[in-house]
């Protein structure tokens, strides 16, 4: 998929976030990219300039918005199918290209990283190696940024706790310290968990009640950086109740991301939350307008995707 740019792919992305900041104080965005593209095919090699410079208008852009902005490496934990530390790309190629990145963006504080998009089927020790590589080389030249430390299970919040967050509760800067490494969680509402339909069955918050427990015996925070539902009734309700919960929870659950804007087509994808413009005038999706932008986390902080 192009990114959501006006000379690219003809989606005004920029349009999009400024009008989630100016007309719904949403501040985070979330910028998913492919680590193939960024290094045009080469594992372990330098970003290119050519392609970075596309991803980084895209930065930029939520930047300029006075948002943060998640730098997410989309990849699913693999690299043409293949598990990254396990054989696939070395744990050193894929810090490489964080090192890159981190090195891009250390200077600005509203930019965090997001390691890796939904790992799944892998064996989780190696994983957090690989976490714990990438942490070091981040810090390396980027020493006070948020890293978001993915689990396993597609970084499910109901997994969390009992799966990869105990191994991750390991992973340190290099000073020892865990300051700003947070878990990253996913969590849908449809029958499956798989975020693929637009009826919702559950509000979750069974899975983030104990988890929220286990967080605070910890001493630990996580962002969930993705969830959101159609634009039903039920998805309403349902979203509606876990934003409601992640608020009054905001001692552990720092944000809440909603997928997914930016160049999604809202007549066939189904849980499309773009707005629609006419003319200079943006309209918000029903679950927008509803739900997601009526229930601030961490003192009216209000999450969306790109």
């Amino acid at each position: 998929m192009e990114p959501p740019l006006l000379n690219v792919s003809g989606i005004d992305g920029a349009g999009q976030m400024r009008h989630f900041v100016q007309n719904d104080g949403f501040n985070i965005f979330r910028l998913p990219v492919g680590w193939q593209y960024l290094v045009n095919g080469i594992p372990g090699g330098k970003l290119d300039a050519a392609n970075f410079a596309e991803y980084n208008t895209l930065v930029q852009s939520c930047l300029n918005t006075t948002a943060h902005c998640i730098v997410d490496i989309h990849n699913y934990a693999r690299w043409e199918g293949q598990i990254v530390g396990q054989g696939g790309p070395s744990n050193e190629q894929f810090a490489s290209l964080w090192s890159q990145l981190a090195t891009k963006y250390a200077n600005n504080s509203r930019v965090l990283f997001g390691i890796m998009n939904e790992p799944h089927d892998l064996d989780v020790p190696a994983w957090v190696d690989t976490v714990q590589t990438v942490v070091t080389a981040i810090r390396k030249v980027a020493p006070k940024q948020t890293i978001l430390l993915p689990g396993s299970n597609y970084t499910s919040a109901g997994a969390m706790a009992d799966v990869a967050g105990p191994l991750l509760l390991k992973v340190k800067n290099p000073d020892n310290t865990t300051t700003g490494l947070v878990f990253d969680l996913h969590q849908y509402l449809d029958y499956d968990y798989s975020g693929t339909h637009t009826t919702c069955v559950t509000n979750a918050i069974s899975s983030f009640q104990p988890l929220a427990t286990w967080l605070r015996a910890n001493g630990r925070q996580a962002f969930t950086t993705e969830t959101g539902g159609g634009n039903t009734p039920s998805c309403l309700q349902y979203v509606c109740e876990l934003m409601k919960f992640l608020n009054a929870n905001s001692d552990v659950f720092l944000g809440t991301v909603a997928w997914a804007a930016g160049s999604f087509d809202p007549s066939t994808y189904e849980l499309s939350v773009v707005p629609t413009r006419v003319g200079s005038a943006w309209t918000d999706s029903d679950l927008v307008t509803s739900c997601l932008k009526q229930y601030p986390v961490l003192s009216d902080v209000r999450e969306f995707d790109e």
